[in-house]
Order: structure tokens, then C-alpha cells, then sequence
């Protein structure tokens, strides 16, 4: 058990140190802005982790503070210049609402930064879907005068994107600040990969469920460019990082958790295709939560009657050994 928890806690601290090279970022782009935004998500998040613990009878540990790794992942998928009250609320949602109500982080039936962003999406939809243009640098509470449709709009609408490739690598392109830093997830994915920190399955799974889909049934004219495109905006690639492939939802056997990621990449494109929406992956994953928990319990059964089966087997053996030598 103490092993267990020593691993929870590792894994909570290299996925802590990616996303705040991410929000490191953030802050090159936007300034102190970005450092508000998550501030106040960590606030609200540990607060609230910590008092509705209590409320339950239950001691705050060190493993509860993957609630300040949800708080990181949902300032990243929101705008920089989101109103940090909205911020508040839906950290404040994601750990009382989609966590702690259903018993804590060891019952989750949603991803609580997947959950917690669908929830913002529908409450203050324009706010979240409204960005400043990179390199608009913001105080702490500055407001953009002039905010600005997402590179992710742009592309379900056109097929197009009007930046270069060097510019979507490095994430210099309207969007959420996290999901933008092309190159720098895709070295935070290789590391917690590595590292045996996200589900490797699930992750290649949505990427490539995304990648085949966007080649078979392009958005634009350019099959190679749809296909491209559809990797890097939506948050497909920050949400196959963070939300999809996250151990404490995806399925343990990477066979499971790739058609588990492979089938969200291709609702989401489909909703993509059919809808124009922005970001349907985050509620693609949502839907697919229970059907995560499902494939998890099935794999616990069988592991059950693996352990069962070999245990007989051992059992089994030491009886043989005493027939044959009674024959002797």
C-alpha cells in the first residue's frame, strides 16, 4: 500500500512539472494574466478539496493534491482572460461536483477538468470560447480590449489556418494557452509516456483515431492538412494528454485504452464535421467516462479469475508431487 501511494504521488509530481512548463508558457505569451488565472484555480481547487474532505470525515493527504493538477489543467483549457470568478466556479464544481460528491478521487466517475470545462462551456459559453491574440501581455486583473475567435474556429469553419507551421509548432496562434505549445505537449506526452504516467494506449489511440478520421474525411480540400490541423487544434492533442490517457479513468490494459481513446477521437470528429463546435473532444470524453469505468471493472474480474486459476495451479503442484512419490 505504501508503495502504491509513493507511485501516486510521483506520477502526481511529473505530470505537476509539465504542466507548469505549460504555464510557463502561458506566461510568455499573456503575462501575469496567466499566472492569476491559475493562481486563483489552485486556490479554489485546494480550498475546496480541503474543506469538503473534512465535511466528509476524511483527512487531507498528499495524494489529494492531484486536485492542484485538475485546477492547472482547467486555467490551461480556459482563456487567459477568462473572469476569474468563472475560473473559481468551475474548479469549485470540478472538485465538489464531479469528484467529491460521488465519494472522492478513488470513486471519480468523470475526469473532474473534463467535466468542470463542459460545465463552463455551457454556462458562460462566449467568455470561454473568446481569446486575446498572443503576445498581448496582461497585469494581473488587465482585461484585453479586443479578444478574438480561436485558431480551432477558423479551422472547422475554413478547413484553413492562416499561421505557419513554425507558428502552430510553437503555439503562437489564438486558443487556450495550454492546449497551443505544440511541440512542448508533445514533449510532455513522450515523457509521462515514458515515465508510465499516462495510459501510452489511450493516448496513441485518440491520436490516431483523430489522424485517420481527419485523413478519410477531411475538413477543407488537403487530406495531409486536414490531417495536421486536426491534431493541433480543438485541444485534441492537450486533451489526449491530460484528460484521455489519464490513469485514473483509462483502462489498465493498453489494448482496452486504445480503442477507449480511438472511439472519443472519432465522436469528437464526427461532432466536429457535423456541428462546426469547438473543442468536442473534452465532451467526447465525458461520454465515454462510464464505458472507462465498465472496461476497468471487466478488468478487474479477470485479473480476479487469473490470480483464482493460479492459485489453483499452485495449489495443484505440491498434490501431484506427493502422488508421485507415494507411487515410488
Amino acid at each position: 500500500m505504501l508503495k502504491k501511494a509513493k507511485k501516486e504521488r510521483l506520477i502526481w509530481l511529473d505530470i505537476m512539472i509539465t504542466l507548469l512548463s505549460l504555464e510557463l508558457m502561458a506566461y510568455f505569451y499573456y503575462g501575469m494574466r496567466a499566472v492569476a488565472s491559475a493562481c486563483t484555480c489552485m486556490a479554489v481547487s485546494f480550498a475546496a478539496e480541503f474543506i469538503s474532505l473534512r465535511l466528509m470525515g476524511k483527512k487531507f493527504t498528499a495524494d489529494d493534491l492531484t486536485c492542484i493538477s485538475d485546477a492547472l489543467i482547467i486555467s490551461l483549457m480556459l482563456p487567459v482572460s477568462i473572469d476569474l470568478r468563472i475560473a473559481g466556479y468551475t474548479c469549485l464544481f470540478a472538485v465538489v461536483v464531479t469528484k467529491n460528491v460521488f465519494g472522492g478521487r478513488r470513486n471519480m466517475i468523470f475526469a473532474p477538468a473534463a467535466a468542470a470545462y463542459v460545465f463552463a462551456l455551457t454556462s458562460w459559453s462566449r467568455e470561454v470560447l473568446m481569446y486575446p491574440e498572443p503576445h498581448t501581455k496582461l497585469g494581473l486583473f488587465e482585461k484585453p480590449d479586443v479578444l478574438v475567435h480561436s485558431a480551432s474556429h477558423a479551422f472547422n469553419i475554413t478547413g484553413k489556418l492562416r499561421y505557419t507551421d513554425l507558428e502552430i509548432l510553437m503555439g503562437n496562434f489564438s486558443g487556450p494557452a495550454g492546449s497551443a505549445s505544440v511541440l512542448l505537449l508533445l514533449i510532455s506526452a513522450l515523457m509521462l509516456i515514458f515515465r508510465g504516467d499516462i495510459s501510452a494506449g489511450a493516448f496513441l489511440g485518440s491520436l490516431l483515431g483523430t489522424g485517420l478520421t481527419a485523413y478519410l474525411s477531411p475538413v477543407g480540400y488537403s487530406r495531409v492538412d486536414s490531417l495536421g490541423y486536426s491534431v493541433v487544434t480543438n485541444m485534441v492533442l492537450f486533451a489526449s494528454v491530460y484528460i484521455i490517457a489519464d490513469r485514473r479513468i483509462a483502462p489498465r490494459r493498453n489494448i482496452f485504452a486504445f480503442y477507449y481513446g480511438f472511439l472519443i477521437a472519432v465522436t469528437a470528429y464526427i461532432l466536429t464535421l457535423t456541428t462546426a463546435k469547438e473543442n468536442p473532444i473534452i465532451a467526447a470524453a465525458v461520454l465515454f467516462t462510464p464505458a472507462a469505468l465498465a472496461i476497468r471493472s471487466l478488468e478487474r474480474k479477470i485479473d480476479s479469475e487469473l490470480e483464482a486459476e493460479k492459485k489453483k495451479e499452485l495449489e495443484k503442484a505440491p498434490a501431484d508431487g506427493e502422488e508421485a512419490e507415494l507411487h515410488e
